[in-house]
């Protein structure tokens, strides 16, 4: 039986490590040996608490931003987004686009060939677009 005398919160996730020896009583000599691995754990009554303080302090901190995110934004100074932002919208219509461009390789069409994608480029922009 082993028993670790001195549990703290410090040691818990600490790796240690017992060598465990096999001799006859009348000789010194070692039979067999194997070490064993041990790592300190908190039991679930202590898991249960750290988790319901973890917990505690999230809601705290997400308590504590409202407050200021509230008392630093004036609800007379926000303009409604109705929508998406100019940015999404100009990005969509720029990967549709690109999508219809012809592909490298297409000898058959009136675009000019610098304005050919690779499979790639369409890739991404299928990718950005999705």
């Amino acid at each position: 039986v082993i028993r670790h005398r001195d549990v703290r919160a410090s040691y818990y996730g600490v790796i240690d490590k017992f060598r465990l020896q096999v001799s006859e009583q009348s000789q010194r000599k070692a039979l067999g040996k194997k070490e064993i691995i041990a790592t300190l754990l908190p039991s679930a009554k202590e898991q249960q608490q750290q988790k319901e303080e973890e917990e505690k302090r999230i809601k705290e901190h997400l308590a504590e931003s409202v407050f200021f995110e509230q008392t630093l934004c004036h609800p007379e100074n926000r303009t409604a987004s109705s929508g998406p932002s100019l940015l999404t919208v100009f990005l969509g219509i720029v990967c549709i686009a690109a999508l219809m461009l012809p592909t490298l390789g297409e000898m058959e069409s009136l675009v000019p060939l610098y304005l050919h994608l690779s499979v790639n480029q369409k890739l991404v922009a299928a990718y950005v677009l999705g």
